[in-house]
């Protein structure tokens, strides 16, 4: 007898290809059956007409590192469909982290406060996961930033050849304790005067073991294009797979270069294993930073320090009411988490549609006023982008959140519907699907999401709270360059 029965839903299978009526069969939390399922007999059968049945979708940028042990609950994610995050993005993790005195240093603070570093080994991250049971899947990055704040005691120079080795072996350590591979935040001061050659001898290691490296751009501005080529050189050097993170056009002089830089993006496919992830907004999130405030787009405080109650408030307002310019309201305000609206519509849309990306929120969920990513990216690639404005057809937006990421992620057995895979599912209706969520009410759960199961449980239904939880944590398995098409 199946444990779940779900008839009759037009099932996306995970693959790029158009979706079929079908059935699904569900028992001891793989999918043992699909097609015509009539007549089975199984303990609970879902009439599911009109709705679609999809893979789990895997959001594979995110910066849940603490979270799914601190509020294991997850509802910003499982509200989406969202059934697997990928975490320790950006060259920030909370594993492995020994705090040398007080509080993080930015960027890690977007992981906590010091309260949240408590995992001194990647080992011990894994176990403190395992043992919270959140309630989605989680893989995990470890981030160069995070390594260089355990052995340097100045994050504003280049490491030393015995701190570069001590970080090696961490890494290396990390690795075999099943993380994926290399995170790097090379935008950010705490990483910015690491040298390209620090970067490559520490993604060394990842040749070893097949892991992939995972990297925000030294620079997202005018020199994006030398920062996608230095990214691209350390993963040809260290022969690891390369996901360039949250792929974008930043800033208003820089408008109008996607297909500049996807050009490079197709080229170097080519040659080497390569991809990247994106989130469909044309506003990014990050802590606020003096080198991005500017009067030619609009900034949104998230949360301050010394003056929470700003939370939620333009920077221009907040600098008109204390009769300041913008960079010295932005000083008095840190340390500090903005919105930016640098980014350009089009350039968003062209990176969204691009056979090399995949989806990611980059949501921030220690944010007290948070992007609306955190909680409506998947449901909007699949309502606004897809169905409304037709950017690509619902089976294409599904495998850029499905069986694409987890081939690039080597998560076996998950991000496709077939026979044997874990039942990981999202149930939902393309006619209704949609962020609710936005830049004035970010924190609203999605319409349209009819159920959600994680490894074969329960896990979201919007009609009631499920409180018991069914996540894993997910090691490293196996190559990761087997799944790129030219490794």
């Amino acid at each position: 007898m199946h444990d779940l029965l779900i008839r009759d839903a037009l099932l996306l299978d995970g693959r790029n290809h158009p979706g079929r009526v079908a059935d699904l069969a569900v028992r001891a939390g793989r999918i043992v059956a699909l097609g015509d399922l009539a007549g089975q007999p199984a303990r609970e059968i879902r009439m599911a007409s009109g709705l679609a049945l999809a893979p789990g979708f895997i959001d594979v940028h995110t910066h849940d590192d603490s979270m799914v042990v601190r509020r294991p609950q997850q509802l910003p994610k499982l509200s989406q469909g969202v059934t697997t995050v990928v975490v320790g993005n950006c060259g920030i993790s909370a594993a492995p982290v020994r705090l040398r005195s007080g509080e993080p240093p930015d960027p890690l603070n977007l992981l906590g406060p010091a309260e949240a570093f408590v995992y001194p080994t990647f080992a011990a991250y894994r176990t403190a996961v395992e043992q919270a049971r959140p309630g989605v899947n989680v893989a995990a990055l470890v981030g160069h930033t995070a390594l260089r704040s355990n052995h340097l005691d100045d994050l504003g120079r280049a490491a030393t050849p015995a701190e570069i080795a001590a970080m090696r072996a961490e890494l290396r350590e990390s690795l075999a304790a099943g993380a994926l591979g290399l995170s790097s935040g090379l935008a950010y001061a705490s990483a910015a005067a690491a040298p390209t050659r620090e970067v490559a001898q520490l993604a060394a290691e990842l040749d070893a073991v097949g892991g992939l490296y995972a990297t925000h751009l030294r620079s997202e501005f005018a020199a994006v294009h030398e920062a996608l080529d230095e990214a691209l050189d350390i993963g040809r050097q260290a022969r690891a797979p390369v996901v360039v993170s949250h792929f974008k056009c930043a800033g208003v002089d820089n408008w109008g270069r996607a297909p500049e830089l996807l050009g490079a993006l197709e080229r170097a496919a080519s040659n080497q294993p390569v991809g990247c992830d994106c989130y469909p907004y044309a506003a990014s999130s990050s802590t606020l930073d003096l080198r991005q405030v500017t009067d030619r787009h609009r900034i949104t405080i998230t949360w301050s320090t010394p003056h929470p109650e700003c939370g939620g408030r333009d920077l221009d307002a907040i600098a008109a009411d204390w009769s300041l310019d913008l960079e010295t309201t932005a000083r008095r305000l840190q340390p500090a988490g903005a919105v930016y609206y640098g980014m350009s519509e089009t350039d968003v849309r062209l990176i969204l549609a691009h056979p090399l990306s995949m989806i990611g929120s980059d949501g921030l969920p220690e944010d007290p006023f948070p992007h609306p990513r955190l909680w409506g990216a998947f449901p909007r690639v699949l309502g606004h982008f897809s169905r409304d404005l037709g950017l690509f057809p619902l089976h294409t937006a599904v495998h850029k959140m499905t069986g694409l990421s987890a081939a690039r992620f080597g998560l076996v057995g998950r991000g496709l519907l077939e026979a044997g895979a874990h039942a990981d599912l999202v149930l939902f209706d393309p006619a209704r699907i949609r962020d609710v969520a936005d830049f004035s009410a970010p924190q609203r759960p999605a319409e349209g999401i009819a159920a959600v199961w994680v490894n074969g449980q329960l896990a979201y239904t919007p009609e009631r709270p499920i409180a018991e939880r069914h996540g894993r944590f997910l090691p490293r398995s196996g190559d990761l360059r087997r799944s790129f098409p030219h490794a």
